[in-house]
């Protein structure tokens, strides 16, 4: 593939709000995940990995550590050469206070210079929240084969999750005759994975018309696909079937993070034929204690364990105490759990600290415990 046929654009300015305190300082795409990773870097692995070398990441809410994280130096496996990775902050004012993209729509409208001075001939539009592995070239030459003015990736889920989603209704040639926005009374389980390709002549007719539209939304779901649509235009339905998960809330990122555990599990990090890039932990020794005790759990490279870990994922510069017992867990960059103190179910975010003796979490909870603040412990 050329290296401007296709330019990916990924979104990532959502605050995620269901992850609770875990982003009140850091957007979603920026989360940690996976031991060493952080939620952004799939997105923009897939890209590499896909022969797509030119990605803007559209950033908007606590941009800060997401935006140095993204323009610090590591490519992602990218051929910089003729592309690379930009950092794209709003810049218009949507109101009189703060510059913002009024929705995923007007993100990339804002953007649209951005995209001329490359003038790809497909625009390949990323959620930059979600954990997958895909080849999205793949993809394109479904796109092609179609003839299609737009494609859509989609995921079967099971009827009770359909209307958590944007369910595509098909015809019997896999063409979107109907989208319905989380229906109450969904009419198929093919839920919308967020990631589309457009024709990008046909893509910059329609966001310059919605830019102006004032009842409009500027949003891909609720405008331009039913837009789309109204016109008569073919727009395809992509069937995804590998490992996809929307890591929205504190059960899904705790749930997504202990598929790890699970041998049969379709999200194998340890590809080296489709490798996820992140920053490099390797010079972080890792230093497993010889009374410590690790069953069935994914250790990453650069923490410290002397208790016990059962059935968790310990991430990069966690510590585990001498005596310490964690079940079920997640414990996330640079936290720790002092000498004896139990955590059970939890999800421990960056940098808590549980002090000697304490105990959270249990293990007949139906829901995961978030620990996003110190823990006393026990005198």
């Amino acid at each position: 593939m050329a290296n401007n046929e296709m330019l990916a654009m990924i979104l990532a300015g959502g605050r995620g709000s269901r992850l609770k305190d875990l982003t009140n300082k850091v957007a979603k795409p920026a989360v940690s995940f996976g031991g060493k990773y952080r939620i952004v870097d799939f997105p923009l692995s897939n890209c590499a990995n896909s022969g797509i070398n030119i990605v803007g990441v559209l950033t908007q809410y606590e941009p800060v550590l997401l935006n140095s994280y993204v323009a610090g130096g590591r490519n992602w496996g990218l051929d910089t050469r003729d592309g690379g990775v930009f950092v794209l902050p709003p810049r218009e004012k949507a109101d009189s206070n703060l510059n913002v993209y009024r929705g995923t729509a007007d993100a990339i409208t804002q953007n649209i210079d951005f995209i001329d001075q490359y003038d790809p001939e497909y625009v390949l539009v990323l959620s930059g929240d979600h954990i997958y592995k895909m080849n999205y070239h793949q993809m394109l030459k479904f796109h092609r084969e179609n003839k299609a003015d737009a494609t859509i990736a989609v995921i079967s889920v099971t009827m009770r999750e359909a209307s958590r989603f944007g369910i595509m209704n098909t015809d019997g040639e896999g063409r979107i005759v109907e989208f319905e926005e989380k229906p109450a009374h969904p009419k198929s389980t093919l839920a919308s994975m967020g990631i589309y390709i457009f024709n990008w002549k046909e893509l910059r007719r329609l966001l310059v018309a919605d830019r102006d539209n004032d009842k409009s939304s500027h949003d891909f779901g609720k405008d331009i696909i039913p837009t789309m649509l109204g016109e008569g235009r073919k727009l395809m339905a992509y069937e995804f079937k590998g490992y996809w998960k929307d890591v929205g809330t504190v059960d899904s990122l705790w749930q997504a993070n202990m598929d790890l555990l699970d041998e049969k599990s379709e999200l194998d990090l340890d590809d080296n034929h489709w490798r996820i890039y992140t920053e490099d932990a390797t010079e972080f020794p890792q230093v497993i204690g010889p009374d410590a005790v690790v069953d069935e759990a994914y250790v990453t490279q650069g923490c410290h364990v002397e208790g016990t870990i059962r059935r968790s994922v310990v991430f990069t510069g966690a510590d585990v105490k001498t005596g310490a017992q964690v079940c079920d867990s997640v414990l996330m960059p640079d936290s720790s759990v002092g000498e004896g103190a139990k955590v059970i179910r939890c999800l421990v975010a960056n940098g808590v600290k549980i002090g000697k003796g304490a105990v959270v979490g249990s293990a007949g909870s139906d829901s995961i415990t978030l620990v996003a603040k110190d823990v006393k412990g026990v005198e």
